[in-house]
C-alpha cells in the first residue's frame, strides 16, 4: 500500500529546517516558511488512505520517498506512527524528528527533516515548474 502526493517547487523553498519538513496545498510560500519542500500539493494528511491513517495510529513505521520524476532523483526518510495523530489538517503534511504530534503530523521520530534532503534536489525545488512526488509507504 502506497499513497502519492504531487507538489511543486517554489522560489523560496530553502529547506533548512533542522526538525521538520513539510508539503502544502498553499500556493505560496514566505521564506520563513523553511520546512516546506512543496507548494501547490494535490492532498493534504486529512486526504491520506484510511489503512495508511490506522497504520500509523498503530505505531508503525513508514518509509517516504521523495522524487524529482523530471530529474530521475530521489531522497528518502523513515518516521513513524503514533495513537495520538488525528490527521485532520485541511492542507499540510508535516514529519518531524521530535515526538510532538498536531493534526498536520504524519510522522515522528524521522531520520531527516528539511534541511537533510539532498541539496541538489532542494536547488531544483526552487523552481515553480519541478513537479515533486511525495510517496508514503509502510516501511
Amino acid at each position: 500500500m502506497k499513497e502519492e502526493i504531487t507538489a511543486w517547487g517554489h522560489e523560496n523553498i530553502t529547506a533548512r529546517h533542522r526538525t521538520t519538513l513539510e508539503v502544502t496545498k498553499e500556493k505560496s510560500l514566505t521564506p520563513r516558511g523553511d520546512c516546506i519542500i512543496g507548494v501547490k500539493a494535490d492532498k493534504a494528511i486529512c486526504d491520506i488512505d484510511e489503512r495508511i491513517k490506522e497504520w500509523l495510529r498503530a505505531g508503525n513505521k513508514i518509509e517516504i520517498e521523495i522524487v524529482l520524476p523530471q530529474y530521475g532523483l530521489r531522497d528518502s526518510l523513515i518516521g513513524f506512527g503514533s495513537k495520538k495523530m488525528t490527521f485532520k489538517h485541511k492542507t499540510d503534511i508535516v514529519i518531524r524528528k521530535s515526538d510532538y504530534v498536531c493534526d498536520r503530523t504524519l510522522a515522528i521520530r524521522a531520520n531527516k527533516a528539511a534541511r537533510d534532503i539532498d541539496r541538489e534536489i532542494v536547488e531544483l525545488l526552487r523552481d515553480p515548474t519541478t513537479e515533486l512526488k511525495f510517496v508514503i509507504k509502510r516501511a
